[in-house]
């Protein structure tokens, strides 16, 4: 054997002598171990939910409140006979209640059947009678017969509570308040702007992260969207406009298409709940009671 062939053999031999057993051989790349996500801080947090009510302002810059009413006694009755049933069904019912009764004077005097009657389509017509004609009463005795503009006031009338008060305050006499329906609670939680259950807890957190300025039109423009798109059983958040500030996308519906579907009111080409919307709504008026449309 030639010293060449014994020294390309030495190499050949050398370059392969390692075992695979050896420590260096088997020692793998470490898998990626997928780091928790990163808490979101109170700061980001506020900037996010600021950002949401910005965006909002954009998609209903004609966000208002859906009761219809002309002073601030019929927007008191409304929003009281609004409880457990639609804005819609309210707006329907009130024309023909406040053409028979339009002062707190002949409300607080009527015949409860006959009340009762009027109100019936609201549901639960037997309290919510004895709510609006105690309020009545309580207007005409303690009041003068005007609705008081201070939240003290309001919540002592029989069936008033802050929510109700809040919608009374902003829209008829231009006082901020955040109005914590079950729409307001349901989406500002999976927005993670709070966890708090409890409206009075929900309002005073959802206080501290907006300026008072906007706690009237904050109210109106979550509203909209969950009454629009962000629904309770099913939300649209395949035609979503703000997914890409929601910590909660996906509970929904994901595909565009078929999230257009789930669409309401204006924004899925149906009617809204007022007979008698403000200018600039862009949708169509809601029918009369009894009419189809």
């Amino acid at each position: 054997m030639t010293r060449s062939t014994r020294s390309t053999r030495s190499t050949r031999s050398t370059k392969s002598v390692k075992p695979a057993g050896s420590p260096k051989s088997a020692k793998a790349a470490p898998a990626a171990v997928a780091k928790p996500a990163k808490p979101e801080s109170r700061l980001a947090m506020v900037r996010r939910a600021r950002k949401i009510n910005r965006e909002l302002a954009e998609v209903f810059p004609y966000a208002h409140p859906e009761l219809d009413f002309r002073n601030p006694f019929e927007l008191l009755v409304a929003t009281v006979l609004s409880a457990q049933t639609t804005d819609l069904r309210v707006n329907q019912t009130t024309p023909a209640l406040f053409a028979k009764y339009p002062t707190p004077e002949d409300l607080a005097a009527a015949v409860p059947e006959e009340v009762e009657e009027l109100i019936r389509p609201t549901g639960f017509f037997r309290a919510k009678t004895k709510s609006i004609m105690g309020l009545a009463a309580a207007l005409r005795d303690d009041f003068g017969g005007e609705v008081p503009g201070r939240l003290e006031d309001l919540v002592k009338l029989p069936g008033v509570g802050r929510k109700t008060a809040f919608v009374v305050l902003g829209n008829a006499f231009g006082v901020p308040g955040i109005t914590v329906d079950t729409h307001f609670m349901r989406l500002v939680r999976r927005w993670k702007w709070t966890e708090q259950e409890d409206p009075v807890k929900i309002e005073a957190e959802i206080a501290e992260i907006f300026p008072k300025s906007e706690w009237t039109m904050l109210s109106h423009r979550v509203i909209f969207h969950g009454r629009r798109i962000c629904h309770a059983r099913k939300p649209a958040c395949g035609a979503c406009p703000i997914t890409h500030l929601c910590p909660s996308y996906g509970e929904g519906e994901t595909d565009p298409e078929k999230a257009k579907k789930l669409l309401k009111y204006e924004m899925g080409g149906f009617p809204g709940q007022r007979l008698d919307p403000p200018p600039g709504y862009p949708g169509r008026p809601a029918p009369p009671l009894g009419a189809s449309g």
